[in-house]
Protein backbone atom coordinates (compact mmCIF):
# COMPACT_ATOMS: atom_id res chain seq x y z
CA UNK A 1 0.00 0.00 0.00
CA UNK A 2 1.19 3.66 -0.61
CA UNK A 3 1.96 4.91 2.50
CA UNK A 4 3.37 8.58 1.90
CA UNK A 5 4.03 10.60 -1.43
CA UNK A 6 7.27 12.86 -1.54
CA UNK A 7 7.48 14.90 -4.42
CA UNK A 8 6.51 18.32 -6.46
CA UNK A 9 2.76 19.90 -5.64
CA UNK A 10 2.23 19.51 -10.14
CA UNK A 11 -1.82 20.98 -9.69
CA UNK A 12 -4.73 21.50 -7.39
CA UNK A 13 -8.28 21.52 -7.23
CA UNK A 14 -11.39 22.10 -5.21
CA UNK A 15 -10.58 19.16 -3.16
CA UNK A 16 -7.38 17.14 -4.88
CA UNK A 17 -4.05 17.54 -6.01
CA UNK A 18 -1.56 15.95 -7.83
CA UNK A 19 2.21 15.47 -6.41
CA UNK A 20 4.71 14.49 -9.28
CA UNK A 21 7.22 12.29 -7.54
CA UNK A 22 10.01 11.81 -10.12
CA UNK A 23 7.65 12.25 -13.21
CA UNK A 24 5.24 10.17 -11.90
CA UNK A 25 1.63 12.13 -10.94
CA UNK A 26 -0.39 10.84 -8.13
CA UNK A 27 -4.19 12.22 -8.03
CA UNK A 28 -4.84 12.45 -4.23
CA UNK A 29 -7.91 13.41 -2.66
CA UNK A 30 -7.67 16.18 0.15
CA UNK A 31 -9.54 17.95 3.29
CA UNK A 32 -9.20 21.74 2.68
CA UNK A 33 -7.01 21.67 5.67
CA UNK A 34 -4.41 19.60 3.57
CA UNK A 35 -4.83 21.14 0.39
CA UNK A 36 -3.95 24.80 2.05
CA UNK A 37 -1.07 23.05 3.83
CA UNK A 38 0.36 21.69 0.69
CA UNK A 39 1.97 24.76 -0.30
CA UNK A 40 2.10 26.82 -3.94
CA UNK A 41 2.78 24.81 -7.47
CA UNK A 42 5.83 23.48 -7.90
CA UNK A 43 7.05 23.40 -4.52
CA UNK A 44 8.21 20.28 -2.66
CA UNK A 45 5.51 18.74 -0.61
CA UNK A 46 5.30 15.27 1.24
CA UNK A 47 1.38 13.72 1.90
CA UNK A 48 0.35 10.53 4.14
CA UNK A 49 -2.11 8.57 1.99
CA UNK A 50 -4.73 6.23 2.30
CA UNK A 51 -5.61 3.52 -0.70
CA UNK A 52 -9.10 2.51 -0.43
CA UNK A 53 -10.35 0.48 -3.20
CA UNK A 54 -14.24 -0.42 -3.80
CA UNK A 55 -15.78 -2.70 -7.09
CA UNK A 56 -15.44 0.52 -9.36
CA UNK A 57 -13.08 3.17 -7.93
CA UNK A 58 -9.67 3.14 -6.90
CA UNK A 59 -8.78 6.00 -5.01
CA UNK A 60 -5.57 7.89 -3.19
CA UNK A 61 -6.51 10.14 -0.12
CA UNK A 62 -4.10 12.67 1.08
CA UNK A 63 -3.21 14.05 4.32
CA UNK A 64 -0.53 16.78 5.63
CA UNK A 65 -0.20 15.01 8.73
CA UNK A 66 -0.21 11.36 10.01
CA UNK A 67 -2.89 12.52 12.55
CA UNK A 68 -5.42 14.02 9.81
CA UNK A 69 -4.94 10.25 7.94
CA UNK A 70 -5.42 8.36 11.39
CA UNK A 71 -8.77 10.23 12.43
CA UNK A 72 -9.68 10.04 8.35
CA UNK A 73 -9.59 5.71 9.18
CA UNK A 74 -11.17 6.15 12.50
CA UNK A 75 -14.24 8.13 10.87
CA UNK A 76 -14.76 6.05 7.81
CA UNK A 77 -14.80 2.87 10.30
CA UNK A 78 -18.35 4.71 11.90
CA UNK A 79 -21.15 3.59 9.51
CA UNK A 80 -22.39 6.01 7.13
CA UNK A 81 -19.44 8.03 7.07
CA UNK A 82 -17.81 7.44 3.55
CA UNK A 83 -14.40 9.02 2.15
CA UNK A 84 -16.11 12.46 0.74
CA UNK A 85 -18.30 12.92 4.32
CA UNK A 86 -14.73 12.09 6.21
CA UNK A 87 -12.80 14.74 4.05
CA UNK A 88 -15.67 17.30 4.89
CA UNK A 89 -15.10 16.58 8.85
CA UNK A 90 -11.78 17.19 8.54
CA UNK A 91 -12.09 20.72 6.45
CA UNK A 92 -14.43 22.23 9.20
CA UNK A 93 -12.82 20.69 12.11
CA UNK A 94 -9.46 20.26 12.95
CA UNK A 95 -8.01 17.51 14.53
CA UNK A 96 -8.43 18.78 17.73
CA UNK A 97 -11.55 20.64 17.31
CA UNK A 98 -12.65 16.83 16.75
CA UNK A 99 -10.97 15.57 19.33
CA UNK A 100 -12.37 17.60 21.49
CA UNK A 101 -15.87 17.07 20.47
CA UNK A 102 -15.74 13.51 20.55
CA UNK A 103 -14.54 13.95 24.13
CA UNK A 104 -17.27 16.13 25.00
CA UNK A 105 -20.18 14.22 23.05
CA UNK A 106 -20.07 17.62 21.18
CA UNK A 107 -22.38 16.42 18.21
CA UNK A 108 -23.48 19.97 16.72
CA UNK A 109 -19.93 20.61 16.30
CA UNK A 110 -19.50 17.68 14.18
CA UNK A 111 -22.69 18.44 12.03
CA UNK A 112 -21.03 21.87 10.92
CA UNK A 113 -19.53 19.66 8.11
CA UNK A 114 -20.97 19.64 4.99
CA UNK A 115 -23.39 16.41 4.24
CA UNK A 116 -23.23 15.74 7.93
CA UNK A 117 -26.67 15.88 9.72
CA UNK A 118 -27.39 15.80 13.69
CA UNK A 119 -28.35 11.99 13.62
CA UNK A 120 -24.70 10.92 12.05
CA UNK A 121 -23.08 13.16 13.98
CA UNK A 122 -24.21 11.65 17.10
CA UNK A 123 -23.85 8.28 15.92
CA UNK A 124 -19.78 9.62 15.15
CA UNK A 125 -19.06 10.92 18.66
CA UNK A 126 -20.84 8.54 20.37
CA UNK A 127 -18.86 5.62 18.87
CA UNK A 128 -15.42 7.78 19.25
CA UNK A 129 -15.68 9.43 22.63
CA UNK A 130 -14.65 6.75 24.57
CA UNK A 131 -11.49 6.51 22.83
CA UNK A 132 -11.15 10.29 22.86
CA UNK A 133 -8.54 10.20 24.87
CA UNK A 134 -5.66 8.19 23.26
CA UNK A 135 -6.83 9.67 19.51
CA UNK A 136 -4.82 11.81 17.58
CA UNK A 137 -5.22 15.51 17.79
CA UNK A 138 -3.54 18.70 17.04
CA UNK A 139 -3.93 22.61 18.51
CA UNK A 140 -6.70 24.44 17.09
CA UNK A 141 -5.02 25.89 14.14
CA UNK A 142 -4.92 22.36 12.25
CA UNK A 143 -0.84 22.19 12.66
CA UNK A 144 0.71 19.91 15.07
CA UNK A 145 1.57 21.79 18.18
CA UNK A 146 3.70 21.29 21.03
CA UNK A 147 2.26 18.45 23.28
CA UNK A 148 -0.41 17.64 20.94
CA UNK A 149 -1.68 14.32 21.50
CA UNK A 150 -0.33 11.76 18.15
CA UNK A 151 -1.92 9.02 16.59
CA UNK A 152 -1.92 5.72 19.05
CA UNK A 153 -3.95 3.26 16.28
CA UNK A 154 -5.54 0.44 18.26
CA UNK A 155 -2.99 -2.27 18.52
CA UNK A 156 0.02 0.09 18.16
CA UNK A 157 3.02 0.66 20.44
CA UNK A 158 1.82 3.86 20.83
CA UNK A 159 -1.64 2.78 22.37
CA UNK A 160 -0.09 0.42 24.13
CA UNK A 161 1.81 2.63 25.91
CA UNK A 162 -0.82 4.96 26.91
CA UNK A 163 -2.66 2.17 27.82
CA UNK A 164 0.10 1.25 30.22
CA UNK A 165 0.38 4.92 31.30
CA UNK A 166 -2.94 4.68 32.13
CA UNK A 167 -2.79 1.78 34.08
CA UNK A 168 0.04 3.21 36.68
CA UNK A 169 -2.70 5.94 37.09
CA UNK A 170 -2.23 8.74 34.48
CA UNK A 171 -5.36 10.49 33.00
CA UNK A 172 -6.26 9.07 29.82
CA UNK A 173 -5.28 12.85 27.91
CA UNK A 174 -1.93 13.28 30.26
CA UNK A 175 -0.48 9.60 29.10
CA UNK A 176 -1.82 10.46 25.24
CA UNK A 177 0.09 13.99 25.73
CA UNK A 178 2.87 12.29 27.01
CA UNK A 179 3.21 8.81 24.62
CA UNK A 180 3.03 11.73 21.93
CA UNK A 181 5.93 13.88 23.16
CA UNK A 182 7.85 10.31 23.53
CA UNK A 183 7.22 9.24 19.99
CA UNK A 184 8.00 12.73 18.17
CA UNK A 185 11.28 12.65 20.31
CA UNK A 186 12.20 8.68 19.82
CA UNK A 187 10.66 8.54 16.06
CA UNK A 188 7.48 6.54 14.24
CA UNK A 189 9.26 3.16 14.92
CA UNK A 190 9.90 3.55 18.84
CA UNK A 191 8.71 0.42 20.45
CA UNK A 192 6.79 0.01 23.45
CA UNK A 193 9.10 -0.36 26.57
CA UNK A 194 10.91 3.01 24.79
CA UNK A 195 8.13 4.92 24.48
CA UNK A 196 6.89 4.10 28.04
CA UNK A 197 10.05 4.67 29.47
CA UNK A 198 10.52 8.44 27.85
CA UNK A 199 6.70 8.96 28.06
CA UNK A 200 6.95 7.87 32.03
CA UNK A 201 9.57 11.35 32.37
CA UNK A 202 7.72 13.66 30.46
CA UNK A 203 4.33 12.79 32.31
CA UNK A 204 6.15 13.22 35.62
CA UNK A 205 7.62 16.54 34.77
Amino acid sequence: MIAKLSGRLDELGEDWAIVDVSGVGYLVHCSARTLSALGERGEACTVHTDLQVSENDMRLLGFAEASERDWFRLLTGVQGVGSKVALAILSALSTGELRDACAAGDAASVARANGVGPKLAGRIVNELKDKAGALPGSGPGGGMASGALAAAPAGSASADAVSALENLGFKPAIAAQAVARAQAELGEDAGEGELIRVALKKAAG
